[in-house]
């Protein structure tokens, strides 16, 4: 895996390629996350045996890539970040996909650009298409927390909160992750993050979501508050045709987590008609409009 940078809007953004001639596989990380959390999902000799050539964009403020401005941290601006590093790339058809936040991207770009999607997989997607859902509360009071707080102080706050007891109980892999969140630097940067993209949505209906037509792949599982299965049914029954997998939680064992998700990934990939994506034009360093 090759990292190299994409300028746009004056910030240098991380994009990782592993190279190659094959299908590119775009899959995009969960909010406050990085390329290591794609890593483990589709790992190197995963992508290798399908053939696929692997990318994956750093959004602002996340891994590698500067942040700017907060005021524009949105999962608009992130998807049309991904869009330009694609079409400076020549990518086009990809098989595009991610986490959470990633999936958001992932669809909402299935919407707005789908000259450059030929397949779309979905994982424990936090939103459908309404803005601000009641799932990301976790995400927003931590957010909020750290912007009124010292770090320890706030992090101290939220352990003490009936929201943390009741994750504890429900969704474990959802505290740890929040948990995390107050020790990530720098911490006015997590902080807008985290409140700005809770509240924010992919900005697409229910009929735009149901208008799609490439063969997708959405990926849940239980003990989920922050990415509920019921929003991979909800996403499953508007795409048409769409595939609905259920999986270990991470919670309970990250190891069948992991080998399930590839399962069903390389079963997917697997399926599709030859020739659906298409483009790759190797480029040490391009610039965004």
């Amino acid at each position: 895996m090759t990292a190299r940078v994409f300028h746009r809007d004056g910030l240098a953004l991380k994009l990782h390629d592993s190279g190659g001639d094959g299908p590119a596989v775009v899959m995009q990380h969960g909010l406050c996350g990085a390329e290591g959390q794609i890593a483990e999902l589709v790992p190197a000799d995963l992508a290798a045996r399908l053939g696929l050539r692997r990318l994956t964009l750093e959004c602002r403020g996340h891994g590698g890539s500067e942040a700017g401005d907060p005021a524009a941290f949105s999962i608009a601006t992130f998807a049309d970040d991904l869009a330009a590093a694609l079409d400076a790339l020549s990518i086009r058809g990809a098989i595009l996909g991610g986490v959470s936040m990633g999936a958001a991207i992932a669809s909402r770009l299935a919407v707005r650009r789908p000259d450059l999607v030929s397949a779309l997989v979905l994982m424990r997607p936090a939103w459908v298409s309404a803005s601000a859902p009641d799932n990301m509360a976790p995400n927003l009071a931590v957010g909020r927390l750290l912007a009124a707080h010292p770090p320890g102080e706030a992090r101290a706050l939220f352990e003490a909160s009936p929201l943390a007891r009741r994750l504890a109980t429900e969704a474990p892999d959802n505290l740890a992750s929040l948990d995390g969140f107050f020790s990530r630097e720098p911490v006015a940067v997590t902080s807008a993050l985290l409140t700005a993209i809770s509240l924010d949505g992919p900005g697409i209906s229910d009929e735009e979501i149901a208008s799609i037509a490439v063969p997708a792949l959405v990926i849940g599982h239980d003990l989920d508050v922050v990415h509920p299965f019921g929003h991979a049914e909800r996403l499953a029954a508007l795409i048409p045709g769409a595939r609905l997998a259920r999986i270990t939680p991470k919670g309970i064992d990250k190891a069948r987590y992991l080998a399930e998700f590839g399962r069903a990934f390389e079963a997917f990939v697997t399926a599709l008609p030859a020739g659906r994506s298409s483009g790759a034009t190797p480029a040490s360093s391009n610039n965004g409009t």
